[in-house]
């Protein structure tokens, strides 16, 4: 596709930017756009120092000045605990969250067919480079041309690493101590090895025709939230705020999954306390600006390649994280601080400084970046690419955003409004998420959002319908 005939494909609203071409005049791929995709583990979508948190993230803050960010960027959810496993198949297939638990048995097939995400980029003409976490059930070996250190779901987490700490009582786990391992395995934390990754790769695609996409995906700020010493000095507990929704304990949470035998709950002890949600947004804010310093080492290598005119960044995480709020610490609930990653576009062409709040999935990325090579999406594909909506060709990417964690949690967001529903608890929670972003105040009950509740009632039904969601939902009179 040339490039006049994208520009018209988009419509007139992207006219105006300034795309580098998508082919050379003799058909070849050598001025295609470079993507570059960053990839976070378990980050909140409010956890950037330019959206006004206390984590300090100056090279995502760079990224945010240059480019588009997505405020309401969402997961749709997972089919078990491991969050990211349904999040990361989402990405590299395409499909929905229900289609992808159907085809996440047969992902060896699916790649042996050549339709992962990096496959298709490497039929429209791209080198694939691909490091750090993968945990998708197919060989990264098999989906990208070049492969380093391809990490585990996550780095070990010892048993004193559980149910801490406890205020008064000595703690019998250091995030910086690397007698611990986990980041610390093998001699040298994993986000500085995916750094150096990513300064190799950069230096090998500056010697070719041929451009880029590359995979870059941490393991962090995933637990064990584990960096240097100095990383953590920067946040004192005393000075670390307490999250105004912050609960001692979450009243649905046996009945959600989130009862203290899930693992991720098990990190601080129960009934959660202010200490203790401090010192783990302490830990949890200094891996992520430890990630930081390494986003900027691969900034640097890319500028040092000579390639970052034509190259599209994208960061994100494969989810959020509660990490104290609402009396949770996982991100295994369908609160906005656990579906909601960041998500961050800039490059040639693009608006700078730019928001958009129109509610979007993250593995929107997928289609996106098929648009910007110039291949086609092809038809099971069901996400959406971004471009028509940073244009501003389209005001809106759905109708309304859905959730599901197994058959414990949905969720359906229309408009600022959101409804989650606990089958087990035969509990449904209402909130109105441009008054209540916080999610503080449950409207559910109140009669004068009554035919509110009944539209998303029924947008739920709709959806579980279209997107293969068996679960039949007995709503409560």
């Amino acid at each position: 596709m040339e490039r006049r005939e994208f520009v018209k494909w988009l419509g007139c609203g992207f006219a105006s930017m300034t795309l580098p071409a998508l082919v050379r005049a003799d058909g070849t791929a050598g001025d295609k756009p470079n993507i570059l995709f960053i990839f976070a583990d378990d980050q909140c979508h409010e956890a950037l120092g330019a959206l006004g948190s206390e984590v300090e993230t100056p090279n995502l803050d760079r990224l945010v000045k240059r480019g588009v960010t997505f405020t309401n960027a969402y997961n749709q959810g997972a089919w078990h605990g491991a969050v990211c496993v349904a999040s990361r198949t989402m990405l590299n297939t395409g499909r929905f969250l229900w289609q992808s638990k159907a085809l996440e048995p047969h992902l060896n097939a699916e790649c042996e067919a050549g339709r992962l995400w990096s496959q298709q980029m490497a039929r429209a003409g791209y080198d694939t480079y691909f490091a750090g976490k993968w945990h998708v059930k197919a060989k990264a070996a098999d989906a990208f041309g070049i492969t380093k250190n391809v990490r585990p779901g996550m780095p070990n987490q010892t048993k004193e690493g559980y149910n801490r700490p406890i205020e008064g009582e000595p703690d019998p786990w250091s995030p910086w101590d690397e007698k611990f391992r986990g980041y610390w395995k093998g001699g040298k934390h994993w986000s500085e090895v995916l750094g150096d990754d990513a300064v190799e790769f950069m230096a090998q695609a500056e010697k070719k025709e041929n451009p880029f996409f590359m995979y870059l995906a941490f393991n962090a700020p995933h637990d064990p939230r584990q960096s240097p010493k100095e990383y953590v000095d920067k946040y004192p507990v005393d000075e670390i705020d307490v999250p105004e929704n912050f609960l001692p304990e979450y009243p649905y949470k046996d009945d959600i999954g989130c009862s203290a035998k899930l693992r991720d709950e098990k990190l601080a002890p129960f009934p959660r306390t202010e200490y203790a949600v401090k010192k783990n947004r302490q830990e949890y804010y200094a891996i992520i600006t430890h990630m930081d310093a390494q986003i900027g080492r691969m900034l640097a290598a890319l500028e040092k390649s000579g390639k970052a005119d034509n190259t599209y960044i994208f960061f994100t995480a494969d989810h959020g994280l509660a990490v104290g709020k609402h009396g949770l610490i996982g991100k295994q609930n369908m609160f906005e601080h656990s579906m909601k990653p960041p998500l961050i576009a800039c490059g040639p062409g693009l608006p700078q400084g730019e928001r958009i709040t129109a509610p979007v999935y993250l593995q929107d990325i997928m289609p996106t970046t098929l648009d910007l090579a110039g291949a086609a999406i092809p038809d099971h594909v069901q996400f959406r690419s971004l471009l028509p909506l940073i244009a501003g060709t389209r005001t809106s990417q759905y109708d309304a955003i859905y959730g599901a964690y197994c058959d414990l949690q949905r969720m359906v967001r229309v408009g600022d409004f959101k409804l989650i529903h606990y089958p087990k608890a035969k509990k449904t929670l209402l909130y109105d998420l441009e008054k209540d972003p916080l999610e503080k105040v449950d409207l559910a009950d109140d009669p004068h959002h009554a035919a509110t509740l009944e539209k998303l009632k029924k947008k739920l039904t709709a959806l579980q319908k279209e997107t293969g969601d068996g679960l039949d939902i007995a709503w409560s009179k």
